[in-house]
């Protein structure tokens, strides 16, 4: 009877499946592959065009999301095209497009998009490259106003930038900081130097996009200004348009703002610098105090290909086949019980616009450099010598197969932000754009014909002593040494001359789960708000379940007990919070993580269990037809975890070496110490672990702590929110989550009394060499939770980040950026955290401090404007409206209900709630939440006073 039950099942989830996959046959655009000299097509449903004064334009009408829409303004230039007077000025030119053009005087620009919901730094955005500069601008298209001045704006930046020379010199603290966030730290200093070898002899080691620290005080307005009118040009130009509104109108709309740009005369001409060949090896061995890891690569330099026959696809495809089943080598590696490195893995594409690589890597230990490097030279030679195998072949075929699959599926629901990537690429670099149904279809008729001789054959083709790189970067670090070139380039010649070995390709068993359980049923069904349906199965459990139409491939699943690590005592804690992942690395039932990750292929579908810290439970997605192999791993993390003992060892070998190092690095130091000082050093404060801590883990107890975890299902609640129908997933619910065990425990979370520090609390750090200090505030302290406190606390700061950007950033130049957040917490008590952090020079600490006090000090006493208001309200509400049709939010929404009682039935008038928000109501939430008598202060400054100027 069970067997004929489980027969029943298969038959009508398969037939579910069937019918989806004849619907889905249907729409599949048939590819000729007999002739691969054909051109790769464009298309169909972008319309490219070009103005009489060279601009390129990109259209695609996209509903995803409704009533929005991104716009790209794309040059071909950036900081390659700067004269050594220029260095820096591409990327300066960048910021100053946000600080005065003809139409949008000074801030207005960004006052103007923040009033309409546009976010600056998270939506506006742009940013500057060696060879390119593209500036990003999704805006609301419901309003026609709108859309007129999305447009101006880009016309602006493409010819009517003012370069006030007033906003220029408050513009240059700006970047001065941004150059102190990203490039005063180690691995900033180490590229500088490896780069001059990687790009040996080219321009590209040379003009580094930050730009140099003397340019960028010292430049005359007129030096930037004459960047501007060389290189700001028609011929250089795209603009991309991508979203909800008519062709026509995004064509006329271009055509009016763009078409009237005069193409320059004689105009200066765009190098494309290259990269020039070297017949011999370089090395690069760079290292630093503070670097926190050690990685060697291993890079092949060749020239560009084009891509423009179905010919060059196909290479293109064979290309992603050989790297995939190399990096699934090396992850093999990772999983052995002694293992010769922490990461690795192996890529094909562009360094730089004028020049490719084939390059290997890994993550090693300090000391394991020639080992790890060994490792990847021998899994290369070994491909070269012995290729792959049929197996591995058919595993990444079909794993490829499920990604484009995938893609194709969600071709009715892709976000525009994906396609306006896809146009900028085509223009700058040529990068083919034949849509995904066409793509699709040629994959699934050209797949089958790519052999294993097409796929080895790339090895002896990359793998070339010319235009070979090593780069090892490691920290610099007293008893430890990486190998000197002469080494290394020995250890090349040791791999070339070794005799390796072929690969045994092992896979167990075939099946995923060999017997099935007995089903349970479902005993109760309630239906709730908003298309929600709550079941309770025969062991307890209970299943909520919320089918959308959101993607067409896409089930995010969930579940979760009460209990996590918080019922075990601190002796444990570290074997409790990791077992987990360490049952994640052993494996399930019989199978390696190595034999789950082949038995997967071709599959979207994966589960992760986890332990928290008040909560134990599983998380996990797949697409509609591989749900039941989903639910599989669910039922097996519940019933068959797997110890591993040498996967264990593997794991805490790997998790040791990475460690190692981290608080070498000022900013992961900086944050450690700023986990023990708001948790009061207690031990499970969230800071890195010691390696006495570490040493602690043990396998058998974090098992045991697993077992326990996960051997009543009776107080879990599931969730399901996807593209699903509730009738016909009941049988599987039934087989694999209603069979889980039960013994109906009644437990909870226990309160490990972890707390803020009360009054005021003033730290200084030392750490570092840099003149770069990092300043974290946070205010905190109890509170009574209710949704209206959370959302206040949560504005409140939304305006506070307003106010600093415009003073600390705008007004005083003395930070690229600043972060203001706050959150109220139900469990395990009552609190809320306000969290300030700006990086800047070590003089400028306390007058940034003094400046942010003073505007938390005006909203306590004034409120906020009304104008800054609007701001967040319309930002909150287009932010709301996106993410309701989101499968993520719907799932977060559904557990904050079942965990905290936090009600959802009111959502969908989000606008109303937030509209009904006033200034007096966040005044007071300033006055209350912004305590001066209890907050923490905590700074970082570098370790010598020479550092601090």
């Amino acid at each position: 009877m069970q067997r004929l039950y489980f027969k029943l099942i298969l038959f009508l989830f398969s037939f579910l499946i069937f019918t989806q996959i004849n619907a889905q046959e249907a729409s599949i655009v048939k590819v000729d592959v007999s002739n691969l000299n054909k051109p790769i097509p464009v298309d169909p449903d972008v319309k490219i065009g070009k103005l009489k004064n060279g601009i390129t334009y990109y259209l695609r009408k996209n509903a995803k999301p409704e009533e929005k829409v991104e716009l790209r303004l794309v040059l071909n230039a950036g900081s390659l095209m700067e004269n050594e007077d220029q260095r820096g000025l591409a990327h300066f030119m960048e910021h100053m497009c946000f600080n005065g053009t003809k139409n949008f005087e000074k801030n207005e620009l960004v006052e103007y998009l923040q009033s309409v919901g546009v976010k600056f730094g998270a939506h506006l955005n742009a940013y500057t490259s060696f060879d390119e500069t593209v500036y990003i601008l999704p805006i609301p298209s419901d309003k026609e106003e709108i859309v007129e001045n999305g447009f101006q704006i880009l016309e602006d930046w493409a010819q009517n930038v003012t370069l006030d020379p007033e906003e220029i010199d408050k513009e240059r603290g700006v970047v001065i900081e941004e150059w102190r966030l990203r490039d005063l730290g180690p691995d900033a200093r180490m590229q500088e130097k490896y780069f001059p070898i990687l790009f040996k002899d080219s321009r590209y080691a040379e003009r580094l996009p930050i730009g140099t620290v003397e340019v960028l005080e010292n430049f005359k307005p007129e030096t930037i200004k004459n960047f501007y009118e060389d290189w700001y040009r028609p011929d250089l130009m795209s603009v991309v348009v991508v979203g909800d509104m008519e062709l026509k109108e995004m064509e006329a709309k271009v055509k009016k703002h763009f078409g009237k740009i005069k193409p320059v005369s004689n105009p200066k001409k765009r190098e494309a610098y290259e990269v020039p060949d070297h017949r011999e090896t370089l090395v690069a061995r760079v290292t630093d105090k503070e670097a926190s890891n050690t990685q060697v690569q291993v890079i092949y330099k060749h020239e560009t290909e084009d891509q423009i026959t179905l010919a060059d696809y196909k290479n293109s495809i064979v290309q992603s086949l050989y790297n995939g089943m190399l990096s699934m080598r090396l992850r093999e590696l990772t999983q052995s019980a002694n293992p010769p490195f922490i990461f690795g893995g192996s890529g094909y594409g562009g360094l730089i616009r004028t020049k490719n690589a084939y390059y290997s890597y890994a993550g090693t230990a300090e000391d394991g450099v020639e080992k790890g490097l060994k490792a990847i030279l021998e899994e290369n030679k070994r491909v070269m010598l012995h290729g792959f195998t049929e197996g591995e072949l058919s595993r990444y075929k079909m794993q490829m197969m499920a990604s484009y699959e995938k893609a194709f599926n969600e071709r009715d629901k892709t976000e525009s932000g994906s396609y306006v990537g896809e146009y900028q690429r085509n223009f700058l670099e040529n990068e083919p754009i034949p849509g995904i149904e066409f793509e699709f279809g040629f994959v699934r008729a050209v797949l089958p014909t790519i052999s294993l001789i097409e796929v080895n054959a790339l090895a002896k083709e990359w793998i070339t002593e010319e235009n070979r790189v090593v780069v090892i970067t490691a920290p610099e670090k007293e008893g430890v040494e990486i190998p000197s070139e002469e080494k290394v380039l020995a250890i090349l010649k040791e791999v070339d001359e070794k005799t390796i070995e072929p690969y045994v390709d092992n896979l167990a068993s075939a099946a995923l789960m060999e017997n099935m359980p007995t089903p349970g049923k479902i005993t109760a069904s309630v239906e709730k708000h908003h298309g929600v349906t709550e079941l309770t199965l025969s062991n307890g459990a209970k299943v909520v379940l919320k089918p959308t139409d959101f993607k067409n491939d896409e089930i995010l699943f969930d579940g979760f007990s009460f209990g996590g690590s918080s019922i075990y005592p601190d002796d444990v804690y570290q074997s409790a919070s990791n077992a987990s992942v360490l049952v994640s690395q052993g494996g399930i039932g019989e199978h390696s993580i190595t034999d789950i990750q082949k038995l997967l292929a071709g599959k979207i579908a994966g589960v992760n269990p986890y332990i928290r810290q008040l909560t134990e439970g599983l998380s996990g997605r797949s697409s509609p037809k591989d749900l039941e192999t989903m639910f599989q791993l669910a039922h097996l993390y519940f019933t068959a975890p797997r110890k591993d003992s040498e996967a264990f060892q593997g794991y805490m070998t790997r998790l040791k070496a990475y460690m190692q190092n981290l608080l070498s690095d000022p900013n992961y130091y900086y944050s450690n110490e700023v986990s023990k000082i708001l948790s009061q050093d207690h031990p499970r404060g969230g800071g890195i672990p010691t390696m006495e801590e570490l040493d602690a883990i043990n396998l058998d107890k974090a098992f045991e702590i697993y077992q326990e975890r996960f051997r009543d299902a009776s107080d879990f609640t599931f969730f399901l929110v996807g593209n699903f129908d509730v009738e016909e997933i009941k049988p599987l619910l039934e087989t694999y989550l209603g069979s889980l065990p039960d013994i109906n425990r009644e437990e909870t979370w226990k309160d490990i009394g972890m707390r803020y520090p009360e009054g005021v609390v003033k730290e200084e750090v030392k750490k570092g060499a840099d003149a770069k200090s990092q300043v974290t505030l946070a205010f905190t302290g109890d509170l009574e939770y209710s949704r209206e406190v959370a959302h206040n606390i949560r504005s409140i700061t939304e305006i506070l980040q307003i106010k600093l950007t415009e003073k600390l950033r705008e007004e005083m130049g003395g930070v690229y950026g600043s972060r203001a957040n706050g959150s109220a917490q139900q469990l395990p008590v009552e609190n809320y955290s306000i969290n300030i952090n700006f990086t800047c020079s070590p003089e400028n600490v306390q007058s940034l401090i003094d400046a942010t006090f003073g505007e938390i000090k005006k909203l306590q006493e004034e409120g906020p404007l009304e104008k800054d208001l609007v701001k967040i309200k319309e930002t909150q509400k287009l932010e709301m409206k996106e993410g309701l049709k989101q499968n993520g939010t719907w799932l977060s929404v559904l557990r904050n209900h079942y965990i905290y009682e936090r009600e959802y039935e009111d959502i969908l008038d989000y606008a109303k709630r937030i509209d009904a928000m006033t200034a007096d109501e966040l005044k007071e939430t300033a006055k209350k939440y912004f305590n001066f008598e209890n907050y923490a202060q905590i700074v970082l400054y570098p370790e010598t006073k020479e550092g601090g100027k």
